[in-house]
């Protein structure tokens, strides 16, 4: 008699194995510039959606001190303006960076306006808030300034509540590990 082994696979483990990761997604900079998510492999990213006019606003700077200490060779902060949150990004493009230029010294990569929740809700907020695409949890989109963070290849970690600072140790210390 001859006898084969066969390996069991749940299904959790073949949709997996098939995911797509941060990586597989591009989208475009304010400035209209094709940005190719792939171009961050190797790095820890925060991925924020922004909004100009929000009480949370002031993390701009906050998103910028962090990127000053620790933006570069292993981490990256992306910003997403988005008006899904009481119109609170009414701008177009060119108004939102010259907004983060010059009242916060924005030097961290701005994608352009995007909609993170809703029937038109941007491919990349589709992943990050879906299980069946990111492979670890279901998120909604709270409000202005969530952050989620996307280890070095690629892969869902957590994502972090907006009035939760950037510049929180936990968010520090994951960064830095």
């Amino acid at each position: 008699m001859l006898y084969r082994n066969f390996e069991i696979l749940d299904t959790a483990s073949i949709q997996n194995h098939n995911m797509q990761s941060f990586h597989d997604f591009s989208t475009k900079t304010l400035a209209g510039h094709d940005f190719d998510m792939a171009s961050l492999k190797g790095k820890k990213v925060m991925v924020v959606n922004t909004a100009s006019e929000c009480g949370l606003t002031p993390q701009y700077e906050v998103l910028q001190e962090v990127y000053d200490q620790l933006g570069g060779t292993n981490f990256e902060i992306i910003g997403f303006p988005a008006n899904n949150f009481g119109a609170q990004e009414p701008g177009t493009n060119d108004e939102i960076q010259q907004f983060c230029t010059t009242n916060f010294g924005v030097t961290f990569p701005m994608m352009a306006k995007v909609s993170v929740q809703g029937a038109d809700q941007h491919p990349i907020y589709s992943w990050l808030t879906s299980k069946t695409e990111n492979g670890v949890e279901d998120v909604e989109v709270a409000w202005n300034f969530q952050k989620f963070l996307i280890d070095e290849d690629g892969q869902y970690v957590r994502t972090v509540a907006p009035q939760t600072s950037p510049a929180d140790e936990s968010i520090l210390d994951w960064i830095q590990s």
